[in-house]
This record gives C-alpha cells, sequence and structure tokens, in this order.
C-alpha cells in the first residue's frame, strides 16, 4: 500500500510539471505576440509617406519681425575718436641775417650764417627766451602780432618799432616813451637787455664806420670850399689897388660868375650836411632782422624743430605752438550738423581717465553736410587738461552731447521708422494678426533708437513694432 501511494504521489509530480510547462510555453507565445505588435505599431508609428515628409521639411510660414516700443529718457551725443594736439600751430622762421651780414670781421660778421646752437623741440618759449643762436649771436623771441621783417635801427618808424620799445619796457628795460620811434631811448634799453643775456648788441659795422668818416669828409670839404669863394669876394671888396691879394671882379660879368660859384659851393655844403645827418639818423645800436621773433601769444612752445648745429637757417626752422591743449577729431556729416560752439565734450584716455573740452570750432560747410561718409573736423579746447597734460598725440575718446528727452518718451528702433509716399514718417505696429500704420513725428535720437510721438493715431509703451520681415 505504500508503494501504491508512492506511485500515486509520483504521478501526481509528475502531472503537475507538465501542466506548468504548458502554461509557460503559452506566456511565452502571448508574449511575443505582443511584442511583435509593439514592434509593429512603433515601425508603424516612424514610417511617412512622401507628402508627410515633404510636409514635414517646408519652412514655417515667415512673419514680421518685431520689437517692443519702450517709454525711456533718451540722451543724444555724438562720439569720435580724437587726437591730443598743442593749439595754434605756426611755421618759424628768420625774418633776415643774424648780425649786420654787411662784412668779414674777427667777431664773424659777414660770414655766412651757421646755426652754432641749434633750438630744442619742446622748449618753453617765454618774453626774451634765446631760441637759438647763429654765428655766436642770439635769435629772440618777444611777444607782438607784426612779424619782424627788418632791422630796425636809429630813425626807424611803425607798428614793429612799437612792439619793441613794449618789450623792452616789460622785461624791465625803459625806451623812453613808447612813440613807434627808434631813438636814442630805445638804443640805450636794447643796448642794456643783450648785455644782461651775456651778448653785445649790434653796434655800426666796419663798413658803417668807414661811411660815416666818408660823409664826415665830404662835409668838411664842401665848408673848405665856400670859405675860399667867400674869401676871395671879400678880398676883392677890400683891396686898395696896390695889394697882392686876389684881383678884383672887374666885370658885371665876372661878379655874376662869382656869385654863381658861391651859390654853388653853399649848395654843395648843404647836400653833404644833409646826407651826413640821414645817415646820423640810422646810425648806432640796431636790432638785425634775424636777430628777433615776434610771437603773437606767449608763453609758447617749440614744437618742432627743422635745423641742427651747423646748418644754414635759410628756410623754416621749426614750428611754434601755443602751450594750450586742443582736441582734433573727425565726425561724420550728418553728426556734425548736431554740434555747435561751446558744447562740453568728455574726453576720456585710454587708461580710463577723463577730462574735459569746449567745442570751439566745427570745419566750415556743414550747415550743408548731410553725408555721414564725409569727415569734418572739429576742434575741441581743454582750458584745464588734467590727465591730457604731456600726452601730445595721444588718442581720446570724446563724447559730445548734443541733447536729452524732456523726461522719459516713447521710443522705437530706428530700423521701424518708414516713410510714406507723402513722405511722413510712420511706424507699423502689430496687433494681433493685423499690422496697423501709425503716423509719427521724430524726435531726438540716440544709440539706434529714436524718439516717436503718434500723429492722431494711438501708439503704447509695450506694444510691438515691425522692424523686419
Amino acid at each position: 500500500m505504500s508503494r501504491g501511494d508512492s506511485t500515486r504521489t509520483g504521478g501526481t509530480s509528475i502531472g503537475s510539471t507538465r501542466i506548468g510547462s504548458g502554461r509557460r510555453r503559452l506566456g511565452a507565445v502571448v508574449g511575443a505576440v505582443v511584442l511583435v505588435g509593439a514592434g509593429g505599431w512603433f515601425a508603424g508609428t516612424q514610417v511617412q509617406s512622401p507628402a508627410d515628409a515633404a510636409a514635414a521639411h517646408q519652412a514655417p510660414k515667415a512673419g514680421p519681425v518685431t520689437v517692443s516700443v519702450v517709454r525711456q529718457s533718451l540722451t543724444a551725443s555724438v562720439v569720435a575718436t580724437g587726437s591730443v594736439e598743442f593749439a595754434s600751430p605756426r611755421p618759424l622762421s628768420l625774418a633776415g641775417p643774424v648780425g649786420s651780414g654787411t662784412s668779414s670781421g674777427t667777431d664773424g660778421e659777414g660770414a655766412e650764417q651757421r646755426v652754432t646752437k641749434a633750438p630744442v623741440a619742446g622748449t618753453k618759449i617765454k618774453e626774451g627766451t634765446v631760441l637759438m643762436t647763429v654765428n655766436g649771436r642770439p635769435v629772440f623771441a618777444l611777444g607782438g602780432s607784426v612779424p619782424m621783417y627788418r632791422a630796425l635801427g636809429p630813425g626807424a618808424s611803425g607798428d614793429d618799432v612799437t612792439q619793441l620799445q613794449k618789450a623792452l619796457k616789460r622785461l624791465g628795460f625803459d625806451p623812453g616813451a613808447i612813440s613807434g620811434t627808434y631813438g636814442q631811448g630805445t638804443a640805450t634799453a636794447v643796448a642794456d637787455w643783450y648785455k644782461s643775456k651775456g651778448y653785445d648788441a649790434q653796434e655800426p659795422s666796419p663798413a658803417d664806420q668807414q661811411q660815416l668818416g666818408s660823409l664826415e669828409q665830404a662835409v668838411s670839404a664842401a665848408q673848405e670850399a665856400l670859405l675860399t669863394t667867400n674869401s676871395g669876394t671879400s678880398e676883392a671888396g677890400s683891396g686898395d689897388g696896390g695889394s697882392s691879394g686876389s684881383p678884383a671882379p672887374q666885370s658885371s660879368t665876372d661878379q655874376q660868375v662869382h656869385k654863381i660859384q658861391v651859390k654853388s659851393a653853399q649848395k654843395a655844403l648843404d647836400l653833404a650836411n644833409d646826407a651826413l645827418s640821414s645817415f646820423k639818423a640810422s646810425y648806432g645800436t640796431k636790432v638785425p632782422a634775424g636777430e628777433v621773433v615776434f610771437l603773437p601769444k606767449l608763453p609758447a612752445r617749440l614744437d618742432k624743430v627743422s635745423v641742427k648745429t651747423g646748418d644754414t637757417p635759410s628756410a623754416q626752422i621749426g614750428t611754434v605752438t601755443s602751450s594750450d591743449l586742443v582736441v582734433q577729431a573727425a565726425v561724420p556729416g550728418t553728426d556734425a550738423q548736431l554740434l555747435r560752439h561751446g558744447m562740453t565734450a568728455q574726453l576720456t584716455t585710454a587708461d580710463g581717465k577723463s577730462a574735459e573740452g569746449t567745442v570751439d570750432v566745427v570745419g566750415a560747410g556743414t550747415a550743408s553736410t548731410s553725408d555721414s561718409t564725409v569727415a569734418v573736423q572739429v576742434r575741441i579746447t581743454v582750458p584745464e587738461p588734467g590727465p591730457l597734460a604731456g600726452q601730445a598725440e595721444a588718442a581720446v575718446k570724446v563724447t559730445i552731447k548734443v541733447g536729452a528727452s524732456d523726461g522719459k518718451v516713447l521710443t522705437v528702433p530706428m530700423a521701424a521708422i518708414h516713410t510714406s509716399s507723402d513722405g511722413r514718417a510712420r511706424v507699423e505696429v502689430a496687433r494681433g494678426t493685423t499690422v496697423t500704420d501709425v503716423h509719427v513725428t521724430v524726435g531726438l535720437a540716440s544709440a539706434g533708437v529714436v524718439e516717436v510721438k503718434p500723429d492722431g493715431g494711438a501708439l503704447k509703451a509695450g506694444e510691438r513694432v515691425v522692424v523686419g520681415e
């Protein structure tokens, strides 16, 4: 019985195993069917017809590009790059020879003109400064608007003499009355001035001295001739007939001839005296044409030098400028129209330091210059150089404020402004699916945006205007 039970139990176990195996095979089949179905669904979703594929690759329908209208404060500025320079450049040259230049001598007068001490670029020029020496003689700088153009000496008169007299007085050498005529007082002041600088003033040259002697001899000879002629007349008039003096004229003809001789001798004497007086009027201490340079404004600055020691100073010897700084900038023609004399300019160096300047000169013709490609020169004066001092030829950023809005205003990009056929400005406002034209008045512009005021239509901050398609 036990054996029979054991057989039954074993039989039941085998049957359960067979049933479990069958169920597992059925589950595997169902799972496979489900997997195949899911794969088919996924594959079906990834397969497109040619029409569907073409539609999927088409670009989306184009619409207008818009930006918001913004209410803000607006400041308009002209921005440019400028160069720091010294103001009022002018060429510097000598008006004539240094020294007399008439004859050779032990002091070098009349020798070929040679620079013996060259000018130095960057020199600050004050009243009485010795700019250079030529043949050992000085070239002085004095203040005056009339250029030196001749030698100044006794007898000379004019505005240039007045300038010289005023300069001498400023230097502490009194020429007497500021008369515009070079007299003995001026000559004495010139001599004292030269001596204070370690030089001798230009005294008469050997040729002048020789000419003076010749003129004085001519006067003496004329006096002697007149005395001789008059002496003959006197002796003839006082003779007693037995004397051995000159015979008295015996006829009216002889008397007439004698009178003519006396008159001629007197005239010769008068001419000789006139020549001597005229020469003496210009004889004495002089200022040669090349020994003074008049400059309109002092102090000044010797900016550039064109000669060196040993050169002949026959051409331009350099360039002189004011000691004041200016900034030269070039701005487009359209921007130049916005600039006015007296506007404030902010000047910024490469390292971020700043100074303030004033618009002084805007290039001529800007009123009709509307072409932005045409560069217009603008000069900016810098009363207080600050960080710009000593930075000649340095580049600076120039910012000139040309206007500001009255509080906050509506603004749009410049690209949003269109012009209607009647010439009026307008913007296109996107409202839902429609675009509406709104005419506007254009105001201040800055950094690519512009102030707008609606003309009749409505325009509010936050609305979107068309700037492109």
